[in-house]
């Protein structure tokens, strides 16, 4: 039988090579996370898009986190959005009834993503938006950004936080492809990389 010397740093063996995590697949989806209008509510809309990397190749194992305020503006304080059955732990779903504004998204195959939800209302001096959260390979702190609707070009020139970004408010704003769908694409790096805020 042979032994290593690891005492001596000439002996050490490097440490193999990985891939950059974090993984949020196992744990993070749920089923259901892209419902998060109540069924069959009138205000609903579809927003979605694709997750790409700096050379535009989608990214298949992505998670997407959406938050919003209710038509009028206001934010939702109820709970809901991952019940559990209290005897298994399994999950049950929404509730159906109660909109809390929240949800999460995993992106498929193709780096799409999708989610219904209800219309946001304006808040303060902002045009609507939804909140985004950015969780995927290779990034170690969470990205944040919004999805601004064009339904109101007023409204979307007299924002505080679109009239800083200058040129590149584009990436901020969906675009309208009727019938109640948005199309909100997310590039991570690199040409047309969407802006992502900072929160202090």
């Amino acid at each position: 039988m042979t032994t290593t010397d690891t005492s001596s740093p000439e002996n050490v063996l490097p440490t193999p090579s990985h891939t950059v995590g974090p993984f949020y697949g196992y744990a993070l989806p749920f089923r259901g996370g892209e419902e998060i209008a109540p069924l069959g509510h009138p205000d609903t809309i579809t927003v979605h898009g694709y997750v790409t990397d700096g050379e535009g190749n989608p990214l298949p194992d992505a998670l997407v986190e959406l938050w919003g305020p209710r038509p009028d503006g206001t934010v939702p304080r109820v709970d809901g959005s991952i019940r559990r059955d209290p005897a298994t732990g399994g999950y049950l779903g929404r509730n159906g009834v109660e909109f809390t504004g929240w949800g999460r998204i995993q992106t498929d195959a193709d780096g799409h993503w999708y989610a219904r939800t209800l219309r946001p209302g304006a808040r303060g001096n902002s045009a609507p938006y939804l909140s985004v959260c950015v969780f995927a390979r290779g990034l170690l702190v969470h990205l944040y950004t919004r999805i601004y609707l064009p339904d109101d070009e007023a409204a979307l020139a007299a924002d505080p936080l679109l009239t800083q970004v200058g040129e590149r408010r584009g990436t901020l704003i969906a675009g309208d492809e009727g019938q109640g769908t948005y199309r909100f694409d997310i590039r991570l790096q690199g040409e047309g990389e969407t802006v992502f805020l900072e929160y202090q």
